[in-house]
């Protein structure tokens, strides 16, 4: 491995992962700036100020750790509706208080001249676009950069072409060329050759080699007729029965489920493809990253408890951005994949990366923007539900009383994070 590549690639990822989150942050900065709310701060990076300076009213800087960023507007909880003359309720609590408390902090701030640049103030759809600015600039950034790569150098994907053809069913690593007293897999049983083109199964005809897959797996031991294209004419293969064998989970990779298998290899090859081609790569890149976000507390436990006990780590298992760009280290320095190959590799890690990043900020919990987006869209309800009433106009949703939530939820990402930073400097998932 030459290490001043892998250092350098690690180093160049890491600068564009937090050239993203920056424009995330302008993402939310320009509507706010559009909207007249008062922003104090544009910052990149937590902790200690690095460096700083002050354009008409917002410090723009750099913070001493870089992972993250925020901008600061102003008024982001509405006064209490029982004391609308003073910043304490007058009741007690735990989580009042911690509301009450995040209120006073952030009204010692606001000044009289203030009123109307409030967050809190400004029109539902407003909020919207504010909060929405930041991860819809990532999904932008995600197109843009997926679709560049596959418009200029391409990405690899299955055909219905039959690259190989596996003899006998075999356990899972061990060697697919010593078939001896093993039964034979339904492919090979079924006569199809490398060369051949699936055009039809069980008498449906297939589009592309996912769906064949899906048809496979949910035919689970049932029979199974092929239909493919050899030497420019159709043939019926013979009739055979898929089994039933263990396979990766199509979201979790890491896990494996019974499904029903044939045993064929496809050909992979690079394919060119416009916009409507990434919109709908991006659409199964974010079913994907779902899943993984609905797995990802439990993921992160298995990565602890794997870290404690020295059991080998899933590499399929989530990675933090120390993570992300130790592995664009590794595609960068590798020897296995030519320069291009690199590029491409690197810019696609970057751009799911970015999706990532919007989908998590997407979440609808306080302190991500997600949580804000959910108090508009249900301050916009309330407001609406009113009008068809004629009732009185209900007010501002005062989203302070989620700040438990909000704490709870910033507790599990910060120990979240920690965790994965020392899974990825002590036991990193390797690629190659």
């Amino acid at each position: 491995m030459d290490y001043l590549v892998y250092g350098l690639g690690a180093v160049l990822f890491f600068v564009l992962v937090m050239a993203s989150i920056a424009l995330h942050e302008i993402g939310h900065l320009v509507p706010g700036k559009i909207f007249d709310v008062r922003t104090t701060q544009y910052f990149v990076g937590f902790g200690r100020t690095v460096w700083s300076r002050f354009r008409g009213e917002t410090e723009y800087g750099f913070k001493a750790v870089p992972l993250g960023g925020y901008v600061r507007f102003v008024g982001m909880y509405p006064p209490a509706k029982d004391n609308p003359g003073q910043v304490r309720s007058a009741r007690t609590g735990i989580f009042q208080s911690l509301a009450d408390n995040a209120r006073e902090a952030e009204w010692e701030t606001i000044r009289p001249e203030d009123d109307g640049r409030l967050f809190y103030q400004k029109k539902v759809w407003q909020k919207l676009i504010i909060m929405a600015g930041g991860p819809m600039m990532n999904i932008l950034l995600a197109f843009v950069i997926i679709l560049g790569v596959t418009a200029t150098y391409g990405v690899n994907r299955t055909q219905l072409t039959v690259n190989r053809v596996q003899e006998c069913i075999v356990a899972v690593g061990e060697p697919t060329d010593d078939c001896a007293g093993k039964p034979k897999t339904p492919a090979y049983a079924s006569g199809i050759q490398p060369g051949d083109t699936v055009v039809a199964f069980n008498g449906r005809p297939v589009s592309d080699w996912d769906e064949m897959s899906l048809l496979i797996r949910a035919n689970l031991d049932q029979p199974a007729q092929i239909t493919v294209r050899r030497d420019g004419r159709d043939v019926q293969l013979t009739p055979v029965t898929t089994v039933i064998t263990g396979v990766p989970d199509r979201w979790d990779p890491g896990k494996r489920v019974a499904a029903g298998f044939f045993g064929v290899e496809p050909v992979v090859q690079r394919e060119r493809g416009g916009p409507v081609v990434v919109l709908g790569d991006m659409v199964t890149m974010a079913e994907q990253t779902g899943h993984a976000l609905l797995a990802f507390p439990a993921k992160v436990y298995f990565t602890a408890a794997n870290l404690v006990t020295g059991k080998p780590r899933d590499i399929y298992g989530p990675m933090s951005i120390v993570g992300a760009s130790r592995a664009a280290g590794e595609v960068a320095s590798t020897d296995k994949i030519g320069a291009a190959d690199k590029v491409a590799t690197m810019f696609m890690l970057l751009g799911s990366v970015n999706l990532f990043v919007a989908l998590f900020n997407f979440i609808p919990l306080l302190p991500l923007d997600g949580g804000h987006i959910l108090g508009a869209l249900y301050e916009g309800l309330k407001k609406l539900l009113a009008r068809l009433r004629g009732r009185p106009d209900p007010g501002y949703v005062d989203t302070a009383r989620m700040l438990p939530v909000a704490y709870a939820v910033g507790g599990i990402i910060l120990v979240s994070g920690i965790v994965l930073i020392l899974a990825d400097l002590i036991d990193p998932i390797r690629l190659f």
